[in-house]
């Protein structure tokens, strides 16, 4: 019988260890909040909400275009993005999947939208295309938005419509 309580009492510690153990917090920080602010920041870019989008940039947010080129600054990406929806009035961005960890938020889906060009909101202006995103997120706004796509289809698109009479 001693055996047995001292069985169940040595089960019972490491009951309590165990769960003392799973209770502690992690070096990496809670990144659930990263991700929200990821997909306000998406459903502000998908509403063309310039506002909501300065509100989610830091000061010193980065955007790095699939070419790689850098525009550093929120006054000169909300000039930038109010540009890209006059160009593109129905760009959106379907989400199908989203990681974080840690401060970094990785978001796979697609892009699509109509080029206003030449010839206007036609159906051959329209581009869709897989794409992937990353942005760096800390203290509650998005200081990197980074693209990732294969651009080429988009680049044709523009050029004939640029072409046309």
């Amino acid at each position: 019988m001693k055996s047995i309580v001292a069985l169940s009492m040595c089960a019972s510690f490491l009951l309590v260890a165990f769960v003392c153990a799973a209770e502690l917090k992690s070096p990496m920080k809670d990144t659930s909040h990263d991700a929200d602010v990821v997909a306000a920041f998406i459903m502000a870019i998908n509403r063309h909400d310039l506002a909501a989008l300065a509100d989610l940039m830091s000061e010193d947010h980065t955007f790095i275009d699939p070419q790689g080129r850098r525009v550093s600054g929120r006054k000169e990406m909300i000039t930038g993005w109010k540009a890209y929806f006059a160009m593109f009035p129905d760009y959106e961005i379907l989400v199908d999947t989203t990681l974080n960890e840690n401060g970094t938020v990785a978001v796979f889906g697609s892009v699509s939208g109509t080029y206003n060009g030449k010839r206007g909101l036609v159906q051959k202006n329209r581009i869709a295309m897989p794409a992937a995103w990353k942005a760096n997120v800390a203290d509650g706004k998005v200081k990197l938005w980074q693209v990732y796509c294969d651009w080429s289809e988009g680049l044709r698109i523009i050029d004939e419509d640029k072409k046309s009479g």
